[in-house]
Protein backbone atom coordinates (compact mmCIF):
# COMPACT_ATOMS: atom_id res chain seq x y z
CA UNK A 1 0.00 0.00 0.00
CA UNK A 2 1.16 3.79 -0.83
CA UNK A 3 1.64 6.39 1.70
CA UNK A 4 -1.69 8.07 -0.03
CA UNK A 5 -4.23 5.48 0.49
CA UNK A 6 -7.14 6.77 0.90
CA UNK A 7 -9.42 5.59 3.71
CA UNK A 8 -12.12 3.61 2.48
CA UNK A 9 -15.64 2.55 4.70
CA UNK A 10 -15.72 -1.34 5.88
CA UNK A 11 -16.50 -3.99 3.38
CA UNK A 12 -19.27 -5.95 4.58
CA UNK A 13 -18.04 -8.81 2.58
CA UNK A 14 -15.99 -9.64 5.30
CA UNK A 15 -13.25 -10.58 3.43
CA UNK A 16 -11.24 -7.47 2.73
CA UNK A 17 -10.48 -5.11 5.33
CA UNK A 18 -10.30 -1.69 4.80
CA UNK A 19 -9.06 0.86 7.79
CA UNK A 20 -7.61 4.10 7.94
CA UNK A 21 -4.36 3.37 6.43
CA UNK A 22 -4.19 7.19 4.58
CA UNK A 23 -0.94 9.22 5.23
CA UNK A 24 0.99 6.37 6.81
CA UNK A 25 4.50 5.71 5.24
CA UNK A 26 4.38 1.99 3.12
CA UNK A 27 7.64 0.59 5.09
CA UNK A 28 5.66 1.69 8.26
CA UNK A 29 2.32 0.64 7.12
CA UNK A 30 3.14 -3.15 6.26
CA UNK A 31 5.53 -3.58 9.44
CA UNK A 32 2.27 -2.38 11.53
CA UNK A 33 -0.35 -4.36 9.64
CA UNK A 34 1.51 -7.48 10.26
CA UNK A 35 0.67 -7.21 14.25
CA UNK A 36 -3.01 -5.85 13.12
CA UNK A 37 -3.70 -8.81 10.53
CA UNK A 38 -4.01 -10.88 13.94
CA UNK A 39 -7.28 -9.03 14.64
CA UNK A 40 -8.52 -9.35 10.93
CA UNK A 41 -11.38 -12.08 10.69
CA UNK A 42 -12.43 -12.97 7.74
CA UNK A 43 -16.07 -13.89 6.59
CA UNK A 44 -14.93 -17.83 7.10
CA UNK A 45 -13.83 -17.41 10.49
CA UNK A 46 -16.41 -15.30 11.43
CA UNK A 47 -18.88 -17.96 10.14
CA UNK A 48 -16.69 -20.82 11.69
CA UNK A 49 -17.05 -18.66 15.56
CA UNK A 50 -21.03 -18.78 14.74
CA UNK A 51 -21.24 -23.16 14.38
CA UNK A 52 -19.20 -22.66 17.77
CA UNK A 53 -21.75 -20.04 19.30
CA UNK A 54 -24.41 -22.32 17.88
CA UNK A 55 -23.48 -25.92 19.27
CA UNK A 56 -22.70 -23.97 22.87
CA UNK A 57 -26.01 -22.44 23.16
CA UNK A 58 -27.85 -26.26 22.43
CA UNK A 59 -25.13 -27.56 25.43
CA UNK A 60 -26.04 -24.81 27.78
CA UNK A 61 -30.30 -25.15 27.32
CA UNK A 62 -29.21 -29.22 27.95
CA UNK A 63 -30.34 -30.74 31.37
CA UNK A 64 -27.30 -32.62 31.57
CA UNK A 65 -25.00 -30.34 29.66
CA UNK A 66 -25.87 -27.19 31.29
CA UNK A 67 -23.47 -28.05 34.35
CA UNK A 68 -20.21 -28.08 32.08
CA UNK A 69 -21.80 -25.56 29.07
CA UNK A 70 -19.45 -22.16 29.19
CA UNK A 71 -22.42 -20.01 27.86
CA UNK A 72 -24.88 -20.69 30.79
CA UNK A 73 -28.19 -20.03 29.33
CA UNK A 74 -30.26 -19.16 32.19
CA UNK A 75 -34.15 -19.62 31.95
CA UNK A 76 -35.54 -16.43 32.94
CA UNK A 77 -39.31 -17.21 33.46
CA UNK A 78 -40.61 -14.48 31.32
CA UNK A 79 -42.71 -16.50 29.16
CA UNK A 80 -43.67 -13.42 26.84
CA UNK A 81 -42.80 -10.40 25.18
CA UNK A 82 -45.37 -7.19 24.79
CA UNK A 83 -48.38 -7.12 22.93
CA UNK A 84 -49.39 -3.21 23.06
CA UNK A 85 -52.35 -3.90 25.80
CA UNK A 86 -50.23 -3.85 28.51
CA UNK A 87 -51.19 -0.95 31.16
CA UNK A 88 -51.30 0.49 34.56
CA UNK A 89 -48.50 1.95 37.27
CA UNK A 90 -45.48 0.28 38.88
CA UNK A 91 -42.57 0.30 40.88
CA UNK A 92 -38.63 -0.36 39.33
CA UNK A 93 -36.03 -1.16 41.89
CA UNK A 94 -32.49 -1.16 40.21
CA UNK A 95 -29.67 -2.48 42.33
CA UNK A 96 -26.34 -3.06 40.81
CA UNK A 97 -23.76 -0.92 42.48
CA UNK A 98 -22.78 1.57 45.22
CA UNK A 99 -26.12 3.63 44.39
CA UNK A 100 -29.50 2.20 43.53
CA UNK A 101 -32.44 3.82 42.23
CA UNK A 102 -36.31 3.90 42.61
CA UNK A 103 -38.58 4.42 39.84
CA UNK A 104 -42.13 5.08 39.52
CA UNK A 105 -43.00 3.95 35.77
CA UNK A 106 -46.49 4.16 34.13
CA UNK A 107 -47.63 2.36 31.10
CA UNK A 108 -49.84 3.93 28.76
CA UNK A 109 -52.08 1.15 25.83
CA UNK A 110 -53.49 4.36 24.03
CA UNK A 111 -49.79 5.86 23.48
CA UNK A 112 -48.07 2.61 23.39
CA UNK A 113 -45.61 4.30 25.60
CA UNK A 114 -43.21 3.53 29.33
CA UNK A 115 -43.48 7.11 30.71
CA UNK A 116 -40.81 7.32 33.48
CA UNK A 117 -42.98 9.52 36.09
CA UNK A 118 -40.51 10.00 38.44
CA UNK A 119 -36.91 8.65 39.76
CA UNK A 120 -34.88 8.86 43.29
CA UNK A 121 -31.12 7.89 43.73
CA UNK A 122 -30.23 6.37 46.91
CA UNK A 123 -26.56 5.71 48.00
CA UNK A 124 -25.68 2.69 49.51
CA UNK A 125 -22.65 3.15 52.43
CA UNK A 126 -19.70 1.61 52.46
CA UNK A 127 -19.84 -0.22 55.54
CA UNK A 128 -23.92 -1.44 54.57
CA UNK A 129 -21.81 -3.24 51.67
CA UNK A 130 -19.97 -5.64 53.80
CA UNK A 131 -22.93 -5.98 56.88
CA UNK A 132 -25.51 -8.03 57.69
CA UNK A 133 -27.50 -8.58 54.87
CA UNK A 134 -30.68 -7.31 56.83
CA UNK A 135 -29.27 -4.63 57.20
CA UNK A 136 -29.15 -3.54 53.30
CA UNK A 137 -32.56 -4.90 52.78
CA UNK A 138 -34.59 -2.39 55.35
CA UNK A 139 -32.37 -0.09 54.08
CA UNK A 140 -33.96 -0.76 50.57
CA UNK A 141 -37.11 -0.72 52.31
CA UNK A 142 -36.54 2.64 54.24
CA UNK A 143 -35.36 4.25 50.41
CA UNK A 144 -38.59 2.99 49.15
CA UNK A 145 -40.76 4.38 51.91
CA UNK A 146 -39.63 7.48 51.22
CA UNK A 147 -39.85 7.79 47.35
CA UNK A 148 -43.63 6.45 47.82
CA UNK A 149 -44.13 8.99 50.35
CA UNK A 150 -42.77 11.74 47.88
CA UNK A 151 -45.15 10.74 44.90
CA UNK A 152 -48.05 10.67 46.64
CA UNK A 153 -48.12 6.74 46.46
CA UNK A 154 -48.10 5.45 50.05
CA UNK A 155 -51.45 3.34 50.51
CA UNK A 156 -51.05 2.49 46.81
CA UNK A 157 -50.24 -1.75 46.24
CA UNK A 158 -48.47 -1.40 43.03
CA UNK A 159 -46.16 -4.05 41.25
CA UNK A 160 -42.57 -4.08 41.36
CA UNK A 161 -39.62 -4.58 38.82
CA UNK A 162 -36.61 -5.72 40.86
CA UNK A 163 -33.55 -5.79 38.72
CA UNK A 164 -30.73 -7.14 40.38
CA UNK A 165 -27.10 -7.53 38.84
CA UNK A 166 -25.34 -10.16 40.85
CA UNK A 167 -24.82 -13.47 39.85
CA UNK A 168 -28.64 -15.27 40.48
CA UNK A 169 -29.90 -18.59 39.69
CA UNK A 170 -33.71 -17.69 38.76
CA UNK A 171 -36.49 -20.53 40.12
CA UNK A 172 -39.42 -18.26 38.91
CA UNK A 173 -40.24 -15.18 37.72
CA UNK A 174 -41.03 -13.77 41.51
CA UNK A 175 -38.14 -16.21 42.89
CA UNK A 176 -33.97 -15.79 42.68
CA UNK A 177 -31.17 -17.08 44.80
CA UNK A 178 -28.34 -15.34 44.99
CA UNK A 179 -25.42 -17.63 43.78
CA UNK A 180 -22.16 -15.04 45.34
CA UNK A 181 -21.71 -11.64 45.66
CA UNK A 182 -19.60 -9.21 43.07
CA UNK A 183 -18.94 -5.49 42.81
CA UNK A 184 -17.66 -5.20 46.65
CA UNK A 185 -20.45 -6.70 48.07
CA UNK A 186 -20.26 -8.86 50.92
CA UNK A 187 -23.45 -8.86 52.69
CA UNK A 188 -23.65 -11.87 55.18
CA UNK A 189 -27.02 -13.84 55.43
CA UNK A 190 -27.61 -13.45 51.78
CA UNK A 191 -25.59 -15.51 49.28
CA UNK A 192 -27.90 -18.75 48.60
CA UNK A 193 -31.19 -16.95 49.82
CA UNK A 194 -33.82 -15.57 47.70
CA UNK A 195 -33.38 -11.73 47.45
CA UNK A 196 -37.36 -10.90 46.46
CA UNK A 197 -38.20 -13.27 50.20
CA UNK A 198 -35.31 -11.06 51.72
CA UNK A 199 -37.25 -7.46 50.35
CA UNK A 200 -40.81 -8.34 51.06
CA UNK A 201 -39.39 -9.70 54.62
CA UNK A 202 -37.58 -6.02 55.17
CA UNK A 203 -40.93 -4.29 53.60
CA UNK A 204 -43.17 -6.47 56.33
CA UNK A 205 -40.89 -5.95 58.99
CA UNK A 206 -41.36 -1.95 58.67
CA UNK A 207 -45.31 -2.93 58.43
CA UNK A 208 -46.34 0.96 57.24
CA UNK A 209 -46.42 -0.44 53.00
CA UNK A 210 -46.70 -2.97 50.71
CA UNK A 211 -45.97 -3.85 47.71
CA UNK A 212 -47.80 -5.82 44.86
CA UNK A 213 -46.26 -8.83 42.64
CA UNK A 214 -42.45 -8.64 42.25
CA UNK A 215 -40.66 -9.48 38.84
CA UNK A 216 -37.26 -10.42 38.99
CA UNK A 217 -35.16 -8.63 35.58
CA UNK A 218 -32.01 -9.38 34.46
CA UNK A 219 -30.73 -5.73 32.95
CA UNK A 220 -30.52 -7.56 29.36
CA UNK A 221 -34.05 -9.45 29.07
CA UNK A 222 -35.01 -5.24 30.26
CA UNK A 223 -33.46 -4.10 27.45
CA UNK A 224 -35.98 -6.64 24.95
CA UNK A 225 -38.83 -6.13 26.81
CA UNK A 226 -38.57 -1.50 26.98
CA UNK A 227 -38.32 -1.91 23.29
CA UNK A 228 -41.19 -4.67 22.92
CA UNK A 229 -43.76 -2.42 23.70
CA UNK A 230 -42.70 -0.16 20.98
CA UNK A 231 -42.08 -2.78 18.47
CA UNK A 232 -43.53 -6.24 19.03
CA UNK A 233 -41.35 -7.98 16.82
CA UNK A 234 -38.21 -7.45 19.64
CA UNK A 235 -37.54 -10.60 20.77
CA UNK A 236 -33.75 -10.69 21.71
CA UNK A 237 -32.17 -7.95 23.78
CA UNK A 238 -28.27 -7.09 23.49
CA UNK A 239 -26.30 -4.90 25.69
CA UNK A 240 -22.65 -4.03 24.77
CA UNK A 241 -21.13 -1.50 27.03
CA UNK A 242 -18.49 -2.18 29.93
CA UNK A 243 -19.85 -5.77 29.79
CA UNK A 244 -21.57 -7.51 27.09
CA UNK A 245 -24.60 -10.30 26.81
CA UNK A 246 -27.99 -11.35 24.70
CA UNK A 247 -31.36 -12.50 25.48
CA UNK A 248 -34.10 -13.89 23.11
CA UNK A 249 -36.85 -15.71 23.34
CA UNK A 250 -36.56 -19.88 22.97
CA UNK A 251 -39.31 -22.37 22.30
CA UNK A 252 -39.92 -23.95 25.77
CA UNK A 253 -39.66 -27.44 24.29
CA UNK A 254 -35.83 -26.61 24.06
CA UNK A 255 -35.77 -25.50 27.93
CA UNK A 256 -34.67 -28.98 29.53
CA UNK A 257 -34.36 -27.53 32.62
CA UNK A 258 -37.72 -26.51 32.92
CA UNK A 259 -40.67 -28.59 33.33
CA UNK A 260 -43.38 -27.83 29.72
CA UNK A 261 -43.18 -28.38 26.25
CA UNK A 262 -45.42 -24.98 25.26
CA UNK A 263 -44.66 -21.76 24.10
CA UNK A 264 -41.56 -19.68 24.64
CA UNK A 265 -39.25 -18.15 27.31
CA UNK A 266 -36.88 -15.67 27.16
CA UNK A 267 -33.42 -17.06 27.74
CA UNK A 268 -29.98 -14.58 29.19
CA UNK A 269 -27.58 -16.75 27.31
CA UNK A 270 -24.84 -14.93 29.37
CA UNK A 271 -22.52 -15.38 25.83
CA UNK A 272 -19.69 -13.18 27.70
CA UNK A 273 -18.43 -16.84 28.88
CA UNK A 274 -18.54 -18.17 25.51
CA UNK A 275 -14.68 -19.30 25.09
CA UNK A 276 -14.12 -20.33 28.65
CA UNK A 277 -13.74 -23.55 27.57
CA UNK A 278 -11.09 -22.86 25.24
CA UNK A 279 -12.82 -22.67 21.89
CA UNK A 280 -11.90 -19.10 21.02
CA UNK A 281 -8.20 -19.92 21.44
CA UNK A 282 -7.40 -19.61 17.90
CA UNK A 283 -8.66 -16.26 17.52
CA UNK A 284 -6.92 -14.95 20.58
CA UNK A 285 -4.08 -12.74 20.39
CA UNK A 286 -1.46 -12.65 22.60
CA UNK A 287 -2.43 -8.75 23.99
CA UNK A 288 -6.27 -10.83 24.43
CA UNK A 289 -4.24 -13.38 26.92
CA UNK A 290 -2.67 -11.38 28.09
CA UNK A 291 -5.35 -8.97 29.56
CA UNK A 292 -7.23 -12.42 30.55
CA UNK A 293 -3.98 -13.49 32.57
CA UNK A 294 -4.14 -9.57 34.25
CA UNK A 295 -7.39 -9.34 34.94
CA UNK A 296 -9.40 -10.17 38.50
CA UNK A 297 -11.15 -13.52 36.72
CA UNK A 298 -8.39 -15.51 34.49
CA UNK A 299 -10.05 -17.57 32.02
CA UNK A 300 -13.31 -16.52 32.60
CA UNK A 301 -15.93 -14.24 30.45
CA UNK A 302 -12.91 -14.89 27.58
CA UNK A 303 -15.78 -13.61 24.66
CA UNK A 304 -16.39 -10.56 26.99
CA UNK A 305 -12.64 -9.67 27.17
CA UNK A 306 -12.54 -9.34 23.44
CA UNK A 307 -15.04 -7.40 22.82
CA UNK A 308 -16.58 -4.83 25.80
CA UNK A 309 -15.37 -1.43 26.90
CA UNK A 310 -14.37 -3.11 29.97
CA UNK A 311 -11.07 -4.49 27.83
CA UNK A 312 -10.80 -3.14 24.60
CA UNK A 313 -8.77 0.83 25.85
CA UNK A 314 -6.05 -2.01 27.87
CA UNK A 315 -5.73 -4.04 24.60
CA UNK A 316 -5.17 -1.19 22.39
CA UNK A 317 -2.34 0.32 25.18
CA UNK A 318 -1.14 -3.41 25.46
CA UNK A 319 -0.55 -2.95 21.27
CA UNK A 320 0.57 0.45 21.72
CA UNK A 321 3.65 -0.42 24.10
CA UNK A 322 4.66 -3.14 21.40
CA UNK A 323 4.96 -0.98 18.41
CA UNK A 324 7.03 1.40 20.88
CA UNK A 325 9.20 -1.50 21.89
CA UNK A 326 9.50 -2.53 18.11
CA UNK A 327 10.08 1.71 17.15
CA UNK A 328 7.53 1.45 15.24
CA UNK A 329 6.18 4.35 17.39
CA UNK A 330 6.90 7.21 19.39
CA UNK A 331 10.81 6.98 18.32
CA UNK A 332 10.37 3.60 20.62
CA UNK A 333 9.86 6.14 23.70
CA UNK A 334 7.17 5.55 25.61
CA UNK A 335 5.62 7.74 28.46
CA UNK A 336 5.27 5.96 32.01
CA UNK A 337 1.28 7.15 31.69
CA UNK A 338 1.61 4.72 28.44
CA UNK A 339 2.80 2.23 30.68
CA UNK A 340 0.27 2.22 33.45
CA UNK A 341 -2.21 -0.64 32.97
CA UNK A 342 -6.12 0.72 32.96
CA UNK A 343 -4.47 4.01 31.43
CA UNK A 344 -5.90 3.87 28.15
CA UNK A 345 -10.01 4.22 28.19
CA UNK A 346 -12.37 2.89 26.30
CA UNK A 347 -14.38 5.86 25.34
CA UNK A 348 -10.58 7.38 23.94
CA UNK A 349 -10.90 5.07 21.44
CA UNK A 350 -14.10 6.40 20.33
CA UNK A 351 -13.23 10.04 20.29
CA UNK A 352 -9.73 8.94 18.36
CA UNK A 353 -12.13 6.94 14.90
CA UNK A 354 -14.59 10.02 15.12
CA UNK A 355 -14.90 10.81 11.19
CA UNK A 356 -14.26 14.74 11.66
CA UNK A 357 -12.13 15.36 14.19
CA UNK A 358 -10.65 11.86 14.89
CA UNK A 359 -7.25 13.16 13.97
CA UNK A 360 -7.17 16.35 16.67
CA UNK A 361 -8.39 13.49 19.40
CA UNK A 362 -5.49 11.06 18.45
CA UNK A 363 -3.10 13.93 19.10
CA UNK A 364 -4.86 15.15 21.94
CA UNK A 365 -5.04 12.27 23.48
CA UNK A 366 -1.17 11.38 22.85
CA UNK A 367 0.22 15.02 24.41
CA UNK A 368 -1.97 14.14 27.41
CA UNK A 369 -0.07 10.80 27.74
CA UNK A 370 3.38 12.69 27.68
CA UNK A 371 4.55 11.25 24.43
CA UNK A 372 6.60 12.66 21.69
CA UNK A 373 4.57 12.40 18.50
CA UNK A 374 4.06 13.12 14.93
CA UNK A 375 1.58 13.23 12.44
CA UNK A 376 2.47 9.46 11.32
CA UNK A 377 2.28 8.48 15.19
CA UNK A 378 -1.29 9.87 15.41
CA UNK A 379 -2.47 7.85 12.45
CA UNK A 380 -0.97 4.40 13.23
CA UNK A 381 -2.94 4.94 16.47
CA UNK A 382 -5.96 5.54 15.02
CA UNK A 383 -5.03 2.69 12.84
CA UNK A 384 -4.72 0.46 15.95
CA UNK A 385 -8.27 1.48 17.46
CA UNK A 386 -9.71 0.83 14.00
CA UNK A 387 -8.56 -2.77 14.27
CA UNK A 388 -9.85 -3.71 17.85
CA UNK A 389 -13.04 -2.07 17.52
CA UNK A 390 -13.81 -3.37 14.28
CA UNK A 391 -12.86 -7.24 15.41
CA UNK A 392 -14.89 -6.44 17.96
CA UNK A 393 -18.03 -5.22 16.20
CA UNK A 394 -17.63 -8.14 13.91
CA UNK A 395 -17.47 -10.71 16.71
CA UNK A 396 -20.38 -9.09 18.53
CA UNK A 397 -22.47 -9.64 15.20
CA UNK A 398 -21.68 -12.81 14.29
CA UNK A 399 -22.91 -13.68 17.88
CA UNK A 400 -26.15 -11.80 17.20
CA UNK A 401 -26.27 -13.54 13.83
CA UNK A 402 -25.76 -17.05 15.75
CA UNK A 403 -28.71 -16.19 17.90
CA UNK A 404 -31.62 -14.74 15.10
CA UNK A 405 -30.80 -17.73 13.01
CA UNK A 406 -31.59 -20.11 15.83
CA UNK A 407 -34.58 -18.48 16.29
CA UNK A 408 -35.59 -18.63 12.42
CA UNK A 409 -34.87 -22.74 12.14
CA UNK A 410 -36.84 -23.22 15.94
CA UNK A 411 -39.99 -21.97 13.97
CA UNK A 412 -39.10 -23.42 10.60
CA UNK A 413 -39.32 -19.90 8.85
CA UNK A 414 -37.90 -19.20 5.16
CA UNK A 415 -37.56 -15.34 7.02
CA UNK A 416 -37.46 -13.76 9.91
CA UNK A 417 -38.54 -10.64 10.59
CA UNK A 418 -36.92 -9.45 14.10
CA UNK A 419 -35.92 -6.87 15.97
CA UNK A 420 -33.10 -6.82 18.26
CA UNK A 421 -32.87 -4.19 21.38
CA UNK A 422 -29.67 -2.74 22.14
CA UNK A 423 -28.20 -1.01 24.84
CA UNK A 424 -24.90 -0.44 26.40
CA UNK A 425 -22.12 2.76 26.14
CA UNK A 426 -19.93 0.69 23.30
CA UNK A 427 -22.51 0.79 20.85
CA UNK A 428 -24.02 4.38 21.65
CA UNK A 429 -20.85 6.10 21.68
CA UNK A 430 -18.45 4.78 19.16
CA UNK A 431 -18.89 5.97 15.88
CA UNK A 432 -18.90 2.68 13.51
CA UNK A 433 -19.33 -0.04 16.03
CA UNK A 434 -23.06 -0.31 15.26
CA UNK A 435 -22.82 -0.15 11.74
CA UNK A 436 -20.51 -3.14 11.39
CA UNK A 437 -21.76 -5.39 13.69
CA UNK A 438 -25.16 -4.62 12.14
CA UNK A 439 -23.72 -5.44 8.66
CA UNK A 440 -22.32 -8.54 10.03
CA UNK A 441 -25.12 -9.95 11.52
CA UNK A 442 -27.08 -9.23 8.52
CA UNK A 443 -24.22 -11.35 6.69
CA UNK A 444 -24.30 -14.12 8.30
CA UNK A 445 -27.71 -14.16 9.11
CA UNK A 446 -28.88 -13.25 5.21
CA UNK A 447 -32.05 -14.89 5.75
CA UNK A 448 -32.93 -12.76 8.77
CA UNK A 449 -34.59 -9.43 8.35
CA UNK A 450 -32.76 -7.73 11.56
CA UNK A 451 -33.83 -4.19 13.01
CA UNK A 452 -32.14 -2.55 15.47
CA UNK A 453 -33.96 -0.06 18.15
CA UNK A 454 -32.00 1.40 20.96
CA UNK A 455 -33.16 0.67 24.38
CA UNK A 456 -34.28 3.72 26.69
CA UNK A 457 -33.28 2.53 30.41
CA UNK A 458 -33.77 -1.37 30.24
CA UNK A 459 -32.68 -1.74 33.88
CA UNK A 460 -35.37 0.92 34.91
CA UNK A 461 -38.75 0.91 32.62
CA UNK A 462 -37.71 -2.65 31.08
CA UNK A 463 -37.99 -4.29 34.66
CA UNK A 464 -41.54 -2.27 34.70
CA UNK A 465 -42.29 -3.59 31.56
CA UNK A 466 -41.34 -7.01 32.54
CA UNK A 467 -43.97 -6.99 35.38
CA UNK A 468 -46.57 -5.52 33.04
CA UNK A 469 -46.74 -8.62 31.19
CA UNK A 470 -46.52 -10.58 33.90
CA UNK A 471 -49.69 -9.10 35.25
CA UNK A 472 -50.89 -9.16 31.68
CA UNK A 473 -50.30 -12.88 31.62
CA UNK A 474 -51.76 -13.61 34.98
CA UNK A 475 -54.81 -11.52 33.97
CA UNK A 476 -55.45 -13.36 30.32
CA UNK A 477 -54.79 -17.14 33.03
CA UNK A 478 -57.27 -16.00 35.70
CA UNK A 479 -59.51 -15.50 32.60
CA UNK A 480 -59.34 -18.48 31.09
CA UNK A 481 -60.19 -20.07 34.37
CA UNK A 482 -63.45 -18.08 34.99
CA UNK A 483 -64.16 -19.51 31.50
CA UNK A 484 -63.26 -22.44 32.20
CA UNK A 485 -65.56 -22.30 35.99
CA UNK A 486 -68.69 -20.69 33.99
CA UNK A 487 -68.37 -23.28 31.37
CA UNK A 488 -68.45 -26.39 33.75
CA UNK A 489 -71.03 -24.74 35.43
CA UNK A 490 -73.14 -24.56 32.43
CA UNK A 491 -72.40 -28.32 31.67
CA UNK A 492 -73.93 -28.88 35.26
CA UNK A 493 -76.75 -26.98 34.99
CA UNK A 494 -77.61 -28.85 31.56
CA UNK A 495 -76.62 -32.01 33.00
CA UNK A 496 -78.88 -31.31 35.70
CA UNK A 497 -81.81 -29.62 33.27
CA UNK A 498 -81.25 -33.56 31.33
CA UNK A 499 -81.60 -35.81 34.09
CA UNK A 500 -84.82 -33.80 34.71
CA UNK A 501 -86.32 -34.47 31.63
CA UNK A 502 -85.16 -37.76 31.31
CA UNK A 503 -86.76 -38.32 34.89
CA UNK A 504 -89.77 -36.49 33.87
CA UNK A 505 -90.36 -38.76 30.38
CA UNK A 506 -89.84 -41.82 32.65
CA UNK A 507 -92.23 -41.11 34.82
CA UNK A 508 -94.73 -40.20 31.99
CA UNK A 509 -94.25 -43.19 30.77
CA UNK A 510 -94.34 -45.19 33.98
CA UNK A 511 -98.05 -43.80 34.62
CA UNK A 512 -99.07 -43.94 30.61
CA UNK A 513 -98.10 -48.19 31.29
CA UNK A 514 -98.71 -49.13 35.01
CA UNK A 515 -97.12 -52.21 35.55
Amino acid sequence: MSSTATTEKADVSGDTWTLHTDGIPADTLSQVQKYLERFHLTREKLQEVSARLRKDLTRGLGKHSHHKAPVKMLPTFVRATPDGTEKGDFLALDLGGTNFRVLHVRVVEEQQKVLKMDSQICAIPKEMMQGPGEELFDHIAACLNDFLLSQNLKGQTLPLGFTFSFPCEQKEIDKSILIRWTKGFNCSGVEGEDVVKLLKEAIHRRGDYDIGSVAMVNDTVGTMMSCGFRDQSCEIGMIIGTGTNACYMEEMKNVKRVEGEDGRMCINTEWGGFGDDGSLRDIQTEFDVAVDETSINPGVHTFEKMISGMYLGEIVRLLLVRLTEERLLFGGRASEALLTPGGFETKFISEIEEPENGLENSQRVLREFGLKWDTVDSRVVRLVCDAISSRSARLCGAALATLANRIRVNRRLERLKTTVGVDGTVYKKHPNFSEELQNTARLLAPQCDITFLVSEDGSGKGAAMVTAVAQRLARQSRLLEESDAKGRRKLVTTDVRNTANVMQNLESIYTMNPR
